[in-house]
């Protein structure tokens, strides 16, 4: 059975029991918009949270998530009463929340957040409700707040405009923009921030409508700093005809977003926050130099404004994936594809190998290109496509040659263990980045010369 169809018996067990079940929130949105949607839930109505819980056990284990206010779980459905929320303290979470069967709908869903998520749907009847014409909403591409006078207390909700805003790609209904503008967003915890952020930079086509719109309500300026500094940051039009690095910046990560699709979720991740960190270095950087506009070393000096945006925002490793040390890379080393391109003397390969070393080059490859297409006007991008090849040749796309030499080899040949073993390995991998040796025979004849050399 699947949830929809679990859902709908769900709901006709209700029924039977003198109660109602609604499909509410973003799937009843979904549908209306005929979007995919994964996540259903079910509120019921006139059944009280025993009675509920003995009725959901018919369907498979279920489990409580939110006690006082009666949520239940059932495989990937949430089920629950309606509930009542009131503000007991300062904060995201400073809110009593107690389930009530009784509640009227309206009532019910004047807690949530915008009119498009405030719409239920009826699986037994076919009939939307919809006390706060959040159809009407969807129709004309408009995000509205449920209930201006409550919509600030949870500050979370800023952040979901941001997000829903650039992924439905509708306008924020101007009273309902003000509240976002007087909301203090210094009490959301990072995991909160985020989830939000994730979420807008993955499933929105275009993302920079988000970074627009919260620079426009002030997101910008109480949470990242470090994107803040870009605005207004100049850069020599020759280049840069599009104007300012926040300008560039949105550029990039569109053209990022464009480039990550069919790539698994971390690396997804990685670049699009390289795309929002790339030019982190440029505000302390920049200067006119001879009549000129420069950003020299920006790409090192973005190092420490990344660090400190991550670390907010607490982003290390996805799924066992280092992303921070990608996006470090990304950051480090995103000019470098056109540098050597452009370079008058080969680049050799041993420095394509080393390179592997500090970053994914496929990864990185995606980002420069991003950069490069992430401007006004035209500029020849090949450099891209040249630094690609290169890597493909060398099979060092995603990491570095694994060394031929290891330290069972050098103790076969009666080197005692110390740290001479880890310096003639470190030497002989040298050797191997730069080509000089290619096999195992050459790796241990090279070692055994070291071990005859005078120490």
């Amino acid at each position: 059975m699947s949830v929809f169809e679990k859902s709908r018996a769900i709901s006709h067990a209700v029924h039977q029991a003198g109660g109602r079940a609604l499909i509410v929130g973003g799937w009843v949105r979904d549908r209306l918009l005929k979007r995919p949607s994964k996540d259903l839930d079910l509120e019921v109505y006139g059944v009280s949270a025993e009675q509920l819980r003995q009725l959901l056990s018919a369907f498979g284990q279920v489990n409580t998530v939110g006690q006082s206010f009666a949520v239940f779980k059932i495989d990937s459905m949430d089920v629950s009463l309606p509930r009542r929320e009131s503000k007991t303290t300062a904060g995201h979470r400073g809110f009593e929340v107690i389930g009530d069967p009784n509640l009227p709908i309206k009532d019910a869903f004047r807690r949530r957040d915008f009119t498009i998520n405030a719409i239920g749907w009826d699986p037994l009847t076919d009939e939307y409700v919809d006390p706060f014409h959040g159809r009407d909403d969807l129709t004309r591409g408009l995000l509205r707040a449920v209930d201006e006078r409550t919509f600030g207390d949870d500050s979370l909700r800023v952040l979901r405009a941001v997000q829903l805003a650039a992924r439905f790609e509708y306008k924020l209904d101007p009273p309902t923009a003000d509240i976002c503008r007087a909301t203090k967003l210094n009490d959301l915890p990072a995991e909160r921030v985020w989830g939000e952020f994730e979420k807008l930079l993955i499933l929105a086509t275009h993302p920079s409508l988000g970074f627009w719109l919260a620079l426009e309500i002030g997101v910008i300026e109480q949470l990242f700093p470090e994107l803040q500094a870009l605005v207004g940051c100049p850069q020599e039009p020759e280049w840069h005809p599009e104007g300012d690095v926040w300008k560039h910046t949105l550029l990039v990560i569109d053209e990022a977003r464009r480039r990550i699709d069919g790539l698994p979720r971390p690396c997804q991740l990685a670049i699009m926050l390289g795309a929002v960190c790339h030019d982190f270095g440029k505000p302390a950087t920049t200067a006119r130099v001879d009549g000129r506009i420069r950003s020299r070393n920006h790409e090192q000096a973005g190092l420490g404004p990344t660090q400190a945006f991550l670390d907010r925002l607490k982003v290390h490793s996805v799924d066992g994936f280092d992303v921070r040390r990608q996006i470090e890379g990304m950051v480090a080393y995103h000019l470098t594809p056109g540098m050597w391109h452009r370079s008058p003397e080969k680049v050799g390969d041993g420095a394509f190998r080393r390179l592997a070393r500090k970053v994914d080059l496929e990864l990185l490859v995606l980002l420069a290109s991003a950069d490069c297409h992430g401007r006004e006007g035209h500029f020849d991008c090949s450099a891209m496509e040249w630094f690609a090849s290169r890597a493909h040749e060398l099979g060092i796309e995603h990491a570095p040659p694994k060394p031929l030499l290891k330290g069972r080899h050098l103790l076969s040949l009666g080197l005692e263990p110390g740290p001479d073993v880890g310096k003639i390995l470190k030497g002989i991998y040298e050797k191997q980045l730069d080509g000089d040796v290619t096999t195992l025979e050459e790796a241990l004849a090279e070692a055994t010369r070291s071990l005859r050399k005078p120490q």
